[in-house]
């Protein structure tokens, strides 16, 4: 159909329009079908149910409606349409939109990269790095967010820091806590990138989630990510408007989710300069947790991959060494951010190397996959990968005139993984597109899974693809990868290259045997790159490793120190003593007339004892007349008989949108396994109103609970304060009788004990007896966590001691009073002579033969450290040549924070260090002898991350 110009759109009737518009959707619905339409749908008819347009047919439908209009239309919108008439309305507001023509003059960079820029090779973590470049290069070019008709926003080193540490300021001052797994459900987008770094500098785990791109889809959608928010126990959620109301609906199902957050709306526009200013990262290791990946195939069983910052820096820097990456490389990208390849390959990747990354949402590329190459072209794209479905996207769906003066000679690594690897596909790509400068040696086919981070294999640079063509039926039957010339018995494998450096890989039969050359079984491997597991799931992990190795779930052999893939060991079939790999099947099948390309699935059922099954073949068709159906089931055996030399046992015929895939458009074999098992195979997807009416529903239990769950925290808040307020009056009242010092403490140790076990609040005490032993004078160091670590210690000595408090607490008329019949001394705390003048009664005290018990650290604070020790004590102690006593403590920040006053439950572990004796020499560096020796073992029994060295954590390279 041609297009028509924009002015006579503007004349056309609302008839004439609705007309057209209906045209040309029954027209992409019946080529789809191969006949016409059963029925006469309408302009307010079904996108879905009754034009049967599933997410590939609406791309196509959508690529003809801006053509045929003349008009360009939003994706997600687009997308989101659902009748033909809300379609319309998207081409009457496009109509005053930009032109549709992509902009290809190469931009004119201001600034040019810089080969001799030096990199973080010392950081431990991805804070670090970002942390270096921010103060490094913070004004160089880090994203570029593509636009098809300008050169895009930037986002430069500097501005990504500021953004991500407001972020975190205000996910702190919202209650996050360290280690806590906060989910990102948002596009790709700014805002994406400033919340991952908000997260991790704020001291949470990013768990990357995709957000909902079709509401017909939201239930199918909103349950597999509750799985995974369950399994992960997300606190908070980070999303965007337009997902908001979406999120919100997760909320009422998950217990752990406190919180969902507008990034822009609740957190970057709302947090003030103060809090941000008072705000400090939390520093993280080698060791913590980066994020954890769930991979896009999670569904009824989720396993979230842990990913550790040593984990990701190892894989980021082999990558970068695979690939020979330099800061003049430019690296385009079109996958989602939630997957590993998207998030570590190629924007974690090109922020460690200084690579500029040009980054488009999947959509964009979905829709029009032509985007791809003017951004490699516009920008000089060096760098850019994507799944083996993509190159053949392309193949399809992109004209000669979409891409006339398309020039693709800067791209030199064309990485292909995430999936099977077609050679066809590979052969067809570099053959159709050598003429716009793609040369064969830039395809690029790799290996990898997020269990290694991202990579695993890479192969050689500037090597064409390598292809092994193998006796089909000799690999079937035997295992074995016997090379035969090109026939219909061989089959076509493709090198994935060999591990990167540091890393290993084998192949190994049922008994972990490892295999020699070219016989088939499973596929391990090992290297600084491997997780350590699956969080929260100590089942899968067991299952994960085997003698040190990682079982990668997938089957193939090595050749020439080559890894080739053949296949999914979860998705094999066994069948008449044969190994089936599904997808060279479907793939075949898929080429049948009849068949929709893409949307088939093979799989097996149990069938008998002795372990073989039975072979099923679920196809998509939209043909419907029996005498058609049958024909294609010949045809398909006849296939199945000639690939696999048996027929397939039952072959199901099924609808469009019956094939289940992931996000990344992989078959989700499983799944479709268990459609068939239950009997749901062409069902219809249920009304939007009642997929959110399902969802209520299912969420009036866990609300429930919610509910149970805030009313007995608000009685044991309430009836915790009543207790130690009771304690509290008691000790005041006390404090006016002619009672002694002696006799004062032990009501107080009696009265806080009790107070304690009404409270409900278990105190372990380890290494008391180090306390019984103290015959004289001594000073007792403790960690500070809470307002309750007072009352504690009183609890917990049991005889008397000169607490060391805060000189502001003198001024209050309530508390100075039974705070001095305890024999309490006040101390200065930022006044240096005056604090140098207050060590002169904590002195009279020892030599008196009397002990105290200082809190170091002066204050506390909400979140877990140890924060640098005033030397007052240790001096002390140095000086008068008496004992040091080391008390950790260990819960009471979890019962009551700073900056709340809502107590929870929770246990308490103090544990008493034995005495630390000065050491002779100059009194100065026997204090902090001392100083270091009681640090140390804190440090030690409350595994809390030392905050006296902060400033000194990153190193330049």
């Amino acid at each position: 159909m041609s297009a028509r110009k924009p002015e006579q759109f503007d004349r056309r009737s609302v008839d004439q329009t609705e007309a057209m518009m209906v045209e040309i959707t029954r027209g992409v619905a019946n080529e789809l079908r191969g006949i016409a339409l059963p029925q006469a749908p309408t302009i307010d008819s079904s996108l879905d149910h009754e034009y049967g347009l599933d997410s590939l047919a609406r791309v196509e439908l959508i690529s003809r409606v801006e053509k045929s209009f003349a008009v360009s239309m939003p994706e997600r919108a687009a997308f989101e349409a659902e009748t033909p008439r809300d379609l319309m309305r998207l081409v009457v507001k496009a109509r005053s939109d930009k032109p549709l023509t992509i902009a290809a003059t190469r931009t004119n960079q201001t600034e040019k990269p810089d080969n001799h820029i030096e990199l973080p090779a010392r950081a431990e973590s991805l804070t670090d790095v970002l942390t270096w470049f921010a103060q490094t290069h913070p004004d160089r070019t880090h994203i570029r967010l593509y636009d098809d008709y300008s050169d895009g926003a930037a986002i430069d080193y500097g501005s990504l820091y500021q953004s991500a540490q407001i972020a975190a300021a205000g996910l702190q001052k919202s209650g996050l806590l360290p280690d806590e797994r906060v989910a990102l459900m948002l596009p790709t987008s700014a805002d994406y990138f400033i919340a991952f770094f908000g997260v991790l500098f704020a001291g949470g785990v990013p768990v990357p989630i995709y957000p909902p791109v079709r509401r017909q889809q939201l239930e199918d959608h909103l349950k597999r990510q509750q799985r995974i928010l369950e399994t992960c126990q997300a606190a908070m959620l980070v999303t965007n408007a337009e997902a908001l109301s979406a999120a919100r609906l997760l909320t009422l199902s998950i217990d752990s989710l406190r919180r969902v957050f507008d990034l822009r709306h609740d957190i970057l526009d709302t947090t003030d300069s103060l809090v941000t200013n008072e705000f400090e990262p939390v520093v993280r290791t080698g060791q913590d947790i980066a994020f954890l990946q769930y991979t896009s195939g999670s569904t009824g069983d989720p396993k979230g991959v842990v990913l550790t910052h040593d984990n990701l820096m190892a894989n980021i820097r082999a990558d970068g060494a695979g690939m020979a990456v330099t800061s003049d490389d430019v690296f385009v990208s079109w996958l989602p951010l939630y997957h590993d390849m998207g998030l570590i390959g190629a924007w974690l990747g090109s922020m460690y190397h200084a690579v500029e990354f040009v980054v488009m949402p999947p959509l964009s590329f979905l829709s029009k996959p032509q985007r791809w190459f003017w951004a490699i072209h516009r920008y000089g794209g060096s760098l850019s990968a994507a799944p083996n479905f993509a190159y053949e996207l392309c193949l399809k769906r992109i004209a000669d005139k979409d891409i006339e003066g398309l020039d693709l000679s800067h791209w030199r690594v064309a990485a292909n993984g995430a999936e099977a690897i077609s050679a066809a596909t590979m052969d067809a790509f570099c053959t159709r597109f050598s003429g716009y400068g793609f040369a064969r040696t830039t395809m690029f086919p790799v290996y990898g899974l997020a269990e290694c981070s991202v990579g695993l294999t890479f192969s050689p640079l500037n090597r064409e693809p390598l292809v092994d063509r193998v006796d089909r039926q000799r690999l079937l039957q035997h295992g074995r990868a016997e090379q035969i010339e090109n026939s219909p018995h061989s089959m076509a494998l493709v090198s994935c290259g060999r591990p990167l450096a540091g890393h290993e890989v084998r192949i190994v039969d049922e008994q972990n045997r490892e295999l020699p050359d070219r016989e088939e079984g499973r596929v391990q491997f090992r290297g600084p790159s491997a997780t350590q597991g699956y969080f929260n799931r100590p089942d899968a992990t067991a299952a994960l490793f085997c003698d040190g190795w990682l079982e990668t779930g997938d089957r193939g052999y090595i050749a020439s120190g080559e890894l080739y893939v053949s296949g999914r060991t979860k998705d094999m079939i066994i069948r008449a003593g044969r190994n089936i790999f599904p997808a060279e099947l479907e793939d075949a099948i898929g080429n049948l007339d009849g068949i929709r390309k893409g949307h088939v699935a093979v799989f097996g059922v149990a069938a008998s004892e002795d372990g073989s099954e039975k072979l099923v073949v679920l196809a998509e068709t939209r043909k419907r007349d029996e005498r058609t159906l049958s024909e294609l089931n010949k045809t398909i055996n006849k296939l199945a008989t000639e690939l696999i030399t048996v027929p397939a046992d039952e072959v199901v015929f099924a609808p469009p949108n019956t094939v289940l895939r992931t996000s990344s458009g992989k078959i989700r074999r499983g799944a479709c396994r268990d459609l068939y098992i239950n009997g749901h195979i062409g069902e219809k997807t249920p009304r939007l109103w009642l997929q959110i009416a399902r969802l209520l529903s299912g969420a009036i239990v866990p609300q429930w609970r919610r509910l149970k769950k805030k009313t007995v925290a608000r009685l044991y808040a309430a009836w915790a304060w009543a207790t130690f307020s009771t304690l509290a009056l008691l000790l005041w009242l006390m404090a006016w009788l002619p009672l002694s010092t002696r006799a004062l403490w032990q009501i107080g140790h009696g009265a806080a004990r009790t107070a304690c076990r009404l409270a409900g609040i278990p105190v372990t005490i380890e290494g008391a007896e180090h306390l019984d032993d103290i015959q004289t004078g001594a000073v007792l160091v403790a960690n500070h966590q809470s307002y309750l670590d007072g009352i504690l210690m009183l609890a917990v000595l049991r005889r008397p001691v000169r607490f060391l408090v805060k000189a502001e607490l003198e001024q209050s008329s309530f508390l100075r009073t039974p705070l001095l019949r305890l024999g309490t001394l006040f101390v200065e705390r930022f006044d240096a002579r005056g604090s140098l003048a207050s060590l002169s009664a904590p002195g009279e005290a020892i030599t008196s033969g009397e002990s105290i018990m200082v809190f170091p650290e002066g204050t506390f604070r909400r979140m877990p450290g140890l924060l640098p020790f005033h030397m007052g004590a240790f001096t002390v102690a140095a000086e008068y040549e008496v004992p040091l006593i080391p008390v950790a403590i260990h819960g009471t920040r979890q019962i009551l924070r700073a900056d709340s006053w809502f107590p929870r439950r929770g246990l308490i572990r103090v544990s008493v260090g034995s005495a630390i004796t000065p050491r002779a020499g100059e009194q100065w560096q026997s204090a902090l002898d001392l100083r270091d020796r009681c640090r140390r073992f804190l440090l030690q029994q409350i595994g809390e991350p030392d905050l006296a060295h902060e400033s000194n954590k990153v190193e330049t390279g």
